[in-house]
This record gives structure tokens, sequence and C-alpha cells, in this order.
């Protein structure tokens, strides 16, 4: 089997599922940020006031997620994603797959729901033009992923530590999409009427040691092709610690990490959709809709 982690790639990714997967393993596993975005797209979900007959709900573990969307009542057929290792889920079809390489067939879905596994991809454009042609018209997709607040706090830290210590910083926290980028990135994969925004959350830690810790476990450690192979030292994860420390501290001591978690919702395009009317067609004045007097602007 060929290994994802090419060259030119931004992320290893055998690396990364084999910790993820070790990490689900764990049954303390911390899953707030899962709770959290379950919980916003199944609300997302029951806000739309239609039924779609076959679905694929797309997760590392899509299981207990797509228990929730389908008591939504708005699900009818749902297909499971493991991106990871399948496991049995009563009579709910199952199939193990790449984001990156759906394996199904062009225009045979209704919705596609993804949560918290577009992120750390190599090709997300690609991925989202895979799961724009999966669609039928006027089919639904539905995503959450972390978005470029995402440990900003801990980027900034490693960065300060490692300028301080050696001649140069390498990566160690991964880059996320950022926000305004991604309302173009659906529109280029060719979905429709695409509503991008962002939910952020702060947790804090007793230090960044703990948060880094907490990272491990959820299986988020650095998973960059161009990390650093050498040993980190605790001189340097102390200078880490110091510099997170005098830059976010709050009054408590306690340190702060941000999660910014951004939701996509698109449409696969059908001739009943809106559009928006062309320039200059409009019939009637702004000025006289809203009963004010209309202005000319000088010349500058």
């Amino acid at each position: 089997m060929m290994s994802d982690s090419l060259p030119g790639q931004t992320f290893d990714r055998d690396l990364l599922r084999k910790r993820v997967a070790c990490a689900l393993a764990n049954p303390e596993y911390p899953d707030f940020l899962h709770k959290r975005a379950a919980q916003d797209l199944t609300g997302r979900l029951e806000l739309i006031l239609r039924d779609f007959d076959t679905a694929l709900v797309i997760a590392d573990k899509p299981d207990d997620f797509a228990m929730r969307m389908r008591a939504t009542g708005r699900l009818g057929h749902i297909l499971l994603a493991h991106t990871l290792v399948a496991r049995t889920a009563g009579n709910q079809p199952q199939i193990v797959c790449e984001e990156e390489r759906l394996p199904v067939a062009e225009h045979s879905l209704d919705c596609i729901v993804s949560m918290l596994n577009l992120q750390q991809v190599n090709d997300l454009p690609g991925a989202l033009v895979q799961i724009s042609r999966a669609l039928r018209p006027d089919g639904l997709f539905l995503a959450a992923l972390l978005g470029g607040g995402t440990l900003s706090e801990l980027r900034h830290a490693w960065l300060t530590a490692e300028s301080q210590r050696t001649s140069g910083a390498t990566p160690r926290v991964a880059p996320f999409a950022d926000l305004r980028d991604m309302g173009a990135l659906l529109q280029r994969a060719g979905f429709a009427l695409p509503v991008v925004d962002a939910d952020r959350i702060t947790v804090t830690y007793r230090d960044a040691l703990a948060l880094m810790r907490e990272l491990k476990q959820m299986g988020w450690s650095n998973p960059l092709n161009q990390r650093s192979r050498s040993p980190i030292t605790r001189q340097t994860v102390a200078t880490v610690c110091a510099a997170y420390e005098a830059t976010f501290a709050n009054q408590d001591g306690r340190i702060p990490a941000t999660f910014e978690i951004i939701y996509l919702t698109g449409w696969a395009p059908h001739e009943s959709q809106q559009k928006p009317l062309r320039p200059g067609s409009a019939k009637t004045r702004l000025a006289d809709a809203l009963s004010t007097r209309e202005h000319s602007l000088k010349n500058s």
C-alpha cells in the first residue's frame, strides 16, 4: 500500500491516522470539541425544513454522531464513512475511506456531513470538489473543521521559544484553513449558496505543558511532514511554557487556548435555487424603498 506521506504534502497522513486511532481507543479521550461540533451541526440540520433520502456521515468516529443526526428526522438512509477503522454499528452500512478519496459515485447522495476531519487533509480544494460531485442536484453539504485561529497562542509560544534557543524555528503547530478563504473554496468546488461562519472556544489549562499533553491525548501531536525529528529537550519545553505564560496567562495564572471551529454549508446547484440578480436589473430605486432622498456623489 502506498503511503499518503508524499514529498510536498503538508501532513503525514499515515502518522496522523495511527495517532488518532490510538487516541480514540482511550476511554478518557478529550472529546469536548467533537461534542460542540456535533451539537452545532445537528442544530443546523434541524433548521433546514427538508428531508434527505440518502446521507453520508464522515468522521473519525461517526457512529454516535450519526445517531444524533438521525434523531433530527431529516435523514433517511445513512452511510457511515469511517476515516480510521470500521466498527460495528447495528445495521448501518459502513465504509472506510480517505477524505481525499471518497469511494462514492457522482450524484449518488442527497446529503454529506463531515465533522472535524477536513482540517488536516493535504488537498482540501480537491476533497471539496469530490464532495460536491457526489451530491445530487440540490443536495446539502454540512461540515465542521478547525480554523486558522486554532492554537494561535501555542504557535506563538513555540516560535518565541525556538527563536530564543536556536537559530530558527521549525513548524510545530499545524496550519489550519482561514475563515476568509473558505467561501471562495466552496464556490471553486462548485457549491451554490455557500455559507461560512465560525465559533471560537477558549479553554484554560494549568500551563502549556498540560495543553500539549491533552493535544497528544487527542492524537493531534505535530503531524507535519516538515516537523523536526530531533527530540524535544526539557529546557525547550520549559522555555515554551514560560513564553506562553508571559504573553497569555490570565490573572489566576492559567493559560488560555483558542480553538476555532469553522462551519460550512453548501448546496449542489439546482435550477430551483435563488440566484443573484444581474447588476443594473433593479426596477426600484433603493432611495424609494428607504423613503429617503438620493444624493449624487461629487467627483473627487
